[in-house]
């Protein structure tokens, strides 16, 4: 989807003020209060914004270990029941099918070092697992983040 202007100004507002509502960013903005729903409702319709629920720190929540783990699976399996295996884990936060040595990656969290052994025990638990490598985060660089990507698809980089 092509965006302009003003759906990354639009975007880059709802990103530092969450909660101002349409209205607000609509006088923010200086365009009529139609137009910052319309833009709104065809970003979520397209799947350029996915939700508008509260980001959360799994540190907050009392969850400061987090650990990045690769997976090799059994072949001829598939990768979906592991999948869903892996969804039914809370702390597993991220999972994706990665080419390179491995088959899955996974993002992991835990309440402490013992307590990530629990959770990998419960990662590598299904049958179609054969083999795992987990790294520990030391510290967090690079945040997730979206805005410079929205600078770069809006053309403006």
């Amino acid at each position: 989807m092509a965006l302009d202007s003003l759906d990354q100004r639009l975007l880059q507002l709802f990103a530092a003020a969450p909660r101002i509502g349409v209205l607000e960013a609509s006088r923010r903005l200086a365009v009529a209060r139609g137009t910052v729903q319309a833009r709104l409702d065809r970003l979520q319709r397209s799947g350029v914004v996915r939700g508008w629920g509260p980001e959360l720190d799994p540190e907050a929540l009392g969850y400061p270990v987090t650990a990045f783990v690769t997976l090799e699976i059994r072949q001829g399996g598939g990768h979906d029941p592991v999948g869903e295996h892996l969804a039914q884990i809370p702390e597993v936060i991220e999972a994706h099918t990665v080419t390179g040595p491995g088959d899955l990656w996974c993002r992991v969290v835990a309440r402490s070092n013992s307590d990530l052994q629990r959770v990998l025990d419960a990662v590598v638990s299904y049958p179609g697992i054969e083999r795992s490598a987990t790294m520990i985060t030391l510290a967090t660089q690079v945040e997730p983040r979206m805005l410079p990507l929205l600078a770069t698809a809006a053309g403006e980089v």
